[in-house]
């Protein structure tokens, strides 16, 4: 069975950001607006007034200060707050393809590698633009790739288990390398108008390169030591959105077509469930939490990572132990724990040890033990 190494990571950040501040002001706008619209209606009880928001709300709730995005002027316009990004035309490379290039060149750069090298492309992220074509062949042809490509969703999960299903394909000899993209436009899914869930989410997009490990050259390289993943029904974290409901006449869509969550139980329900899966995905490698030196954690909330390094720790992390991009790029889905890997890899030591964790809606769960080598 061929062993597989991660030779190369990539990532592309958005043009535009959005601080806490410029989106307080927005926010608390359109609550002024509404409550002014509807005074009457929440005078006779009829409808509940909205609450503004602060940046110290945001901060305590979630470690976040500000995010990127696709789209910015959309997002901070009180009357509108949805992303403004055009539709482009079917013979055009979509806004997805576009990210995954940017991020896919890097990757393949830093793995000294070209297109010719690469027999398969997975682009796996929580919501793709489109149902079909995939994504994925897209990138393939736009990148000159001669192999095959396939699209994934696993939600905020889908890159540790599109890293699996590569790994699958290089061990059993279908593929010498296979990219993996995480293209995350999360800023089109979000209720930018729900006070409890509208800071979270921001763009970007991630490229795993995964090579057999007698072919790799890179200097950047990572042995794969274990994967898992896990899969567990919940309603707690959902949207909606699909090809059998549409959008309503205003274009925008429905709350629950959007993002929604039940923050306070994913809190208590992921946290311990992704301690308990890292901790057994280390020993089943034969190793120990304490010998791990680096967790490349999904960045959704910085008080869940800081809880499940604690389970698992049994001391809070050093800021070393467990890097967080979570406060500039906000929670990206699938890509954040790879953002977190690619800004914080290079100064690891060989024979290193090192885990990447993403845990999300499902609840789906995905663990894979690396090794610098």
């Amino acid at each position: 069975m061929n062993q597989v190494v991660i030779s190369g990571t990539g990532l592309y950040t958005p043009a535009f950001s959005i601080s806490n501040e410029e989106l307080i002001a927005c926010f608390n706008t359109y609550v002024n607006q509404f409550n002014a619209e509807h005074a009457s209606a929440i005078a006779a009880g009829e409808i509940v007034a909205l609450e503004e928001s602060s940046v110290g709300f945001i901060e305590k709730a979630s470690g976040i200060k500000s995010r990127f995005v696709m789209n910015k002027e959309g997002v901070l316009d009180p009357k509108r707050m949805v992303p403004l990004i055009p539709e482009r035309a079917d013979d055009e490379p979509s806004i997805m393809c576009d990210m995954a290039v940017h991020a896919a060149k890097e990757a393949l750069q830093r793995a000294g590698r070209t297109a010719a090298d690469v027999d398969a492309v997975i682009v796996a992220c929580s919501n793709l633009q489109r149902a079909y074509p995939a994504i994925a062949v897209e990138v393939q042809t736009a990148l000159g790739i001669d192999g095959y490509g396939y699209d994934m969703n696993v939600a905020c999960s889908s890159a540790t288990f599109g890293i699996q299903a590569a790994v699958s394909a290089i061990q059993s000899g279908q593929a010498r390398s296979v990219l993996v993209i995480n293209p995350e436009i999360t800023s089109g899914h979000l209720n930018w108008r729900d006070r409890d869930s509208h800071f979270i989410f921001g763009d970007a997009c991630t490229a795993i390169l995964l090579e057999r490990a007698d072919l790799a050259t890179s200097a950047h390289q990572f042995a794969i030591v274990n994967v898992k993943l896990k899969t567990q029904f919940s309603n707690n974290i959902r949207n909606n959105f699909g090809f059998l409901n549409r959008a309503d006449e205003s274009g925008i869509g429905k709350a629950d077509k959007l993002f929604k969550q039940q923050g306070r139980k994913v809190f208590k329900e992921v946290c311990p469930m992704a301690a308990a899966m890292i901790t057994d995905t280390v020993e089943k490698a034969g190793l120990q939490i304490g010998d791990v030196n680096r967790f490349w954690l999904h960045q959704a909330n910085l008080n869940m990572n800081l809880l499940i390094t604690r389970m698992m720790l049994g001391r809070d992390a050093l800021p070393d132990e467990s890097p967080t991009i979570l406060d500039t790029y906000a929670n990206t889905s699938s890509a954040g724990s790879i953002i977190a890997f690619h800004k914080h890899q290079d100064d690891l030591a060989t024979g290193a040890l090192g885990v990447i964790c993403s845990f999300g809606a499902g609840y789906s769960i995905g663990c894979v033990v690396l090794k610098k080598i």
